[in-house]
């Protein structure tokens, strides 16, 4: 199939669904890391596509026109190394394959023409427009930025997570109390990189390191890391527990907990238990909480996560993060620690956080913290802190 037309299958999708980027392309996909590329453009650029288009269109269409010509303004405004005449023929091909009764490729070719015909005036237009519609993010969550880091500082993060993401490995071999990574170059398939199928690294961002420096991993501990999927993390900890001690992985989601599974067997980690959920009066020397966040550091990774950020979300999954935080913190032993992690920014999620969870359970007490800034540490934004509690 056309590379563009399954790329426009995908963002249909998204525009329908608005679910996670990662699971709209098919496995089987042919030029898998092209048509990813595509399709997560239009995502993270969505908002100053939509602008500009909207311009060369007396009405903004739905359904496949809408995929097709988002698909076809992505390359020619934000894909450099794809060709103009190769954007418009490819797309419109795509658009012809949908039917003549449709006459889609009419309207696609004549979008996609008069976008390159007045392509700088657009960008003059979008050059003059305020930075949450340049780089195409919600309104409040620019303003928060701003406020927090300054203009120059928010306009840089802004620009970073519109770069495509760098993937790293964490490295079996390496993992020491630093932890080893490894830049994978743009384009090789994790899959085809030797080792893949030995188990000897994972798919982590070297800001990761912050949380499982904090817990203090000792050979013979026993650890928790309750809420374990898809299982990064999960290695890194039994890599440096070298098998000696006990390592519990938890996951509640019945999907996520079989991904979970999958990735211990390929790891050939087949000592760590995997649970949907533990119960009874176990006391763990340490336990891990990666929580479910907001996902604000790793925007470039998961475009799509800018366009579910809200306040009333945000402000829910503080309220989930506080009732896992309880929960957990009833698993740690005394003497033990507790280390909380996101891959957000947001203070909310953070600092606040553990300062609400501090005031909530006064046996416990702060030890260390790390926060990833992208714009400082041109990594992927992370926060861990480790709580310590106190011995009986």
């Amino acid at each position: 199939m056309n590379s563009r037309r399954t790329a426009a299958f995908a963002v249909c999708r998204w525009l329908a669904t608005h679910e996670f980027a990662s699971d709209l392309l098919p496995e089987d996909c042919a030029d898998r890391a092209f048509v990813q590329d595509i399709v997560y453009t239009v995502i993270r650029r969505f908002r100053p596509l939509r602008s500009v288009l909207g311009m060369l269109l007396k009405k903004w269409p739905k359904g496949e026109l809408e995929a097709l010509v988002l698909v076809g303004g992505a390359q020619i405004l934000y894909m450099p190394d794809v060709p103009d005449f190769a954007a418009v023929n490819e797309t419109v091909a795509a658009a012809k394959a949908s039917g003549r009764e449709k006459r889609l490729d009419r309207v696609v070719n004549g979008v996609l023409r008069n976008l390159l015909r007045r392509r700088s005036e657009f960008e003059k237009h979008l050059a003059d427009a305020s930075l949450a519609e340049r780089e195409s993010y919600p309104n409040m969550l620019v303003k928060r930025w701003t406020e927090r880091y300054g203009e120059a500082n928010a306009e840089a993060l802004a620009k970073w997570h519109n770069r495509p993401a760098d993937t790293w490995l964490a490295l079996k071999d390496l993992a020491d109390g630093t932890g080893g990574f490894k830049l994978l170059p743009h384009g090789r398939k994790v899959s085809e990189v030797k080792g893949f199928d030995e188990g000897e690294f994972v798919v982590q961002d070297p800001a990761t390191a912050g949380a499982i420096e904090l817990l203090g991993l000792v050979s013979g501990q026993s650890v928790l890391d309750f809420c374990a999927a898809p299982g990064g993390k999960t290695a890194q900890i039994a890599w440096r527990l070298g098998g000696n001690g006990r390592l519990v992985a938890q996951e509640v989601n019945p999907k996520r907990l079989a991904r979970l599974k999958q990735n211990m067997a390929r790891l050939r980690l087949d000592w760590v238990e995997t649970v949907q959920s533990l119960s009874g009066e176990t006391a763990f020397d340490r336990v891990l909480v990666d929580a479910p966040c907001s996902n604000t550091g790793v925007l470039r990774r998961r475009p799509d996560a800018r366009w579910r950020w809200n306040m009333d979300h945000l402000k829910q999954l503080v309220a989930l993060q506080a009732q896992i935080l309880d929960e957990a913190a009833a698993f740690v032993a005394p003497g033990g620690r507790l280390v909380y992690s996101t891959c957000s920014n947001e203070p909310e999620e953070n600092g606040g956080q553990m300062a609400e969870f501090l005031a909530r359970h006064s046996d416990f007490t702060e030890v260390a913290r790390r926060e990833s800034l992208p714009f400082e540490t041109d990594r992927d934004g992370a926060f861990a802190c480790a709580l310590e509690r106190r011995g009986r």
